[in-house]
């Protein structure tokens, strides 16, 4: 998942999952082919940065969508999006979703564009996915034009596909989360194919949505090469929160669009087990493709996601079922981001409890919508009390006993997984790249 480790340029064996590298290039340097002459300022940036799309109408052009894209990994399928939407809230909200894989690795996850229909009868399009023939045509079957499209977050998964999905509805306006910045070299957005946008600002009751969509920034201090930045949004009529990857909820199953391909793949006992299998003996027979397989490489995908190198990978689903149906703190974003941020996290996820009452959260990777109220919320993030100390908590003490009792289940995370994670920690402060956690101090 995207955005996470804004902390560090660990070595490259420590680079094979979505999350670790997106969040380090922040926006990166790309690499991508145009498929029709380069004949005005926009069609280079086609050539720099946005991935190329046919339109063909045969042999899978519908989900067609060159991407050979980021630094210093690019991220896949790099040929074949296929995009599955479905309807969140009645005639009112709905999600696309694609897969999104990391280079040439075994290792996926979903990746969601949300659409809302605001009262002018325009689409509101938050964290545009790659915009493939299949999927502009989901769009627009919704029968409404797209009016807005917004980036709520630095992160590179999410920023990659604004350029190319804006241009296929140029009428709309784009509107960006603050402080973008990209790495190694950063550039500015019209770079990366975005031209005219807004910047998005903390409550900001001036936007053209402000009377349907409220919005709260989560703009951190340079926490390793970059700030973290996340928009929160709330939908009031629906009584929904959107986020993009504060929170997340792991599915038990896989979810629909990563192909059975990736899932068999992951599920083949390749050199990551061998590493992480503790000197057991790595089974080597074929992978047959069937559900048992399926789910195995599923939950081997999650825990290499969360934990950058969990502590077994041979047999992972106890590790898997600690993390799995209920809403928490991805662990690296937790360990790299928020940790070293605290009362900034605190101050935006308070914020959000107090003013927004709704019963249901849509983040931008897994399960989506979860049925979650503030208490869920601050449960997953009630590890902040821990760092901050009580003299920072400011919420009311029967709200704070729930949130602490569920909070024990909800960010518990397995300590043999966690131990690459502080290790990398460990180091990237000795080393001056990320600031220390706090641990019971303002800082």
């Amino acid at each position: 998942m995207a955005g996470a480790v804004a902390a560090s340029l660990p070595k490259p064996d420590l680079l094979q999952n979505p999350a670790t590298a997106s969040f380090l290039r922040g926006s990166s340097s790309r690499l991508a082919f145009p498929l029709k002459p380069i004949s005005k300022r926009r069609d280079l940036v086609d050539l720099v940065v946005a991935s190329a799309n046919t339109g063909a109408s045969t042999g899978g052009g519908e989900r067609f969508y060159l991407n050979f894209t980021g630094f210093p990994f690019p991220l896949g399928p790099f040929l074949n999006r296929r995009t599955i939407r479905t309807e969140a809230v009645k005639d009112c909200i709905w999600l696309f979703e694609q897969e999104q894989a990391l280079g040439f690795s075994s290792v996926s996850t979903n990746i969601r564009m949300t659409v809302i229909k605001l009262k002018s009868g325009g689409l509101w399009v938050h964290a545009p996915i790659a915009p493939t023939k299949e999927c502009i045509q989901l769009v627009k079957e919704l029968g409404a034009p797209v009016e807005y499209i917004v980036l709520p977050t630095f992160a590179y998964e999410h920023k990659i596909f604004v350029g190319p999905f804006s241009r296929k509805f140029p009428q709309a306006k784009v509107w960006v989360a603050p402080r973008q910045w990209s790495w190694p070299i950063n550039l500015p957005l019209e770079f990366f194919g975005i031209f005219g946008a807004k910047p998005l600002k903390d409550e900001d009751t001036s936007t053209p949505w402000a009377d349907e969509i409220e919005q709260k920034v989560l703009s951190s201090p340079e926490v390793g090469i970059g700030p973290y930045v996340e928009v929160a949004f709330y939908h009031k009529r629906s009584r929904t929160l959107l986020i993009t990857d504060a929170v997340i909820f792991v599915p038990k199953q896989p979810p629909e669009c990563i192909s059975k391909e990736s899932l068999l793949a992951s599920a083949e006992n390749g050199l990551a087990v061998k590493i992480l299998s503790k000197g057991r003996e790595v089974p080597q027979e074929p992978v047959v493709d069937n559900k048992k397989n399926r789910q195995k490489g599923w939950e081997r995908m999650v825990l290499q996601i969360l934990f950058l190198g969990p502590s077994n990978l041979l047999e992972p689903t106890a590790s898997f079922a600690q993390m799995s149906q209920k809403l928490i703190v991805s662990p690296i974003v937790k360990t790299l981001v928020f940790c070293k941020v605290p009362e900034k996290v605190r101050d935006w996820v308070d914020r959000i409890a107090k003013d927004w009452p709704f019963r249901r959260i849509i983040p931008a990777h897994f399960s989506a919508p979860i049925n979650a109220s503030r208490s869920d919320l601050l449960a997953a993030f009630s590890f902040l009390d821990e760092l901050l100390g009580e003299q920072f908590v400011t919420r009311p003490s029967l709200s704070l006993l729930l949130t602490s009792l569920m909070g024990r289940a909800a960010s518990y995370f397995p300590p043999d997984d966690m131990k690459t994670l502080s290790s990398l920690d460990q180091f990237l402060v000795s080393v001056g790249a990320v600031k220390k956690t706090v641990s019971g101090r303002k800082q």
